[in-house]
């Protein structure tokens, strides 16, 4: 099933009658070629008509969501954004034409609406048409429209450069926002991130304020060298989520004395378990 359809599929199933019908009547103009001005009046009344509870989709909805679309996690969208996106997409198939519609939204859209639209990158047509609008929503100063390009959401790990993904992963440290739910974190680490992640550390211990745990994670499949005196570091001096970091990031590590220090310290960091659970345990645990 298209996105889209799951989409309404569960919108008719969580809206009141009157809502339901107002909604039916705007996906039937936006499919007859709704003229722009109207379609950015009608998104304007969204959640006036629909609300902005939570969508609250089960868990074989959310699985449905991630086989329509990989890497698409919508467990966070609210109703009213839902609907948004559901309109905007019923609106026109033409990629060139949606993304002059995203960015006249954007650019008088509140933060509620910047959200929805941001979060329903992953759906538009045309995919790369779409990074320099999602690079705009990253440079946000609003926490929660950043989050809503860099969490659950699978755009900018299939689009963005390694410039621009490298700059995402490190801002989401500098604003304290969690890296376990960034789609593809692992998949596109590299090299030159983790001398930007290592550098940013640094800096942090100079001026002894903490480093997340969840920065290593970047780092440990290049550990070798000046690299494992940073973890070294982590396993003598840092806390227990710390060295429970360093022991998960440097069990990807491919250097032999990266392998030699991790048995050196294996007590100290303990059993770590799944890699999976304790990086978003870690996450939870410094938001």
């Amino acid at each position: 099933m298209m996105p889209s359809d799951l989409l309404g599929q569960w919108l008719a199933a969580r809206l009141p009658e009157s809502a339901a019908t107002w909604l039916s009547s705007g996906i039937e103009r936006c499919r007859n070629g709704i003229a722009d001005r109207d379609l950015y009046l009608l998104l304007s009344l969204v959640s006036r008509h629909v609300g902005t509870r939570r969508l609250a989709l089960a868990d074989d909805e959310l699985e449905a969501a991630s086989a329509s679309r990989p890497g698409w996690d919508p467990r966070e969208w609210t109703l009213d954004q839902a609907v948004r996106v559901y309109l905007l997409c019923a609106s026109t198939s033409d990629g060139a034409r949606l993304n002059e519609r995203l960015d006249r939204l954007c650019g008088a859209a509140d933060i509620g609406e910047l959200v929805a639209f941001y979060r329903g990158l992953p759906l538009y047509p045309d995919q790369p048409r779409y990074a320099l609008r999602a690079a705009e929503g990253v440079r946000s100063n609003m926490r929660v429209v950043f989050e809503a390009v860099a969490h659950r959401n699978p755009y900018p790990a299939e689009q963005f450069a390694e410039a621009a993904w490298n700059q995402l992963v490190l801002k989401a440290l500098f604003v304290g926002s969690p890296l376990a739910p960034i789609v593809g974190l692992d998949t596109r680490r590299n090299p030159t991130l983790a001398r930007m992640l290592r550098d940013y550390a640094h800096e942090r211990w100079a001026a002894s304020r903490p480093v997340s745990p969840e920065l290593w994670r970047c780092v440990g499949p290049f550990a070798a060298g000046p690299v494992l005196d940073d973890f070294a570091r982590l396993f003598e001096r840092g806390t227990a989520d710390e060295q429970r970091a360093a022991a998960l990031a440097l069990r990807e590590a491919t250097d032999s004395e990266a392998a030699r220090l991790l048995a050196l310290h294996a007590p100290a960091a303990g059993e770590v378990g799944d890699s999976n659970l304790v990086w978003k345990r870690l996450a939870s645990a410094g938001t």
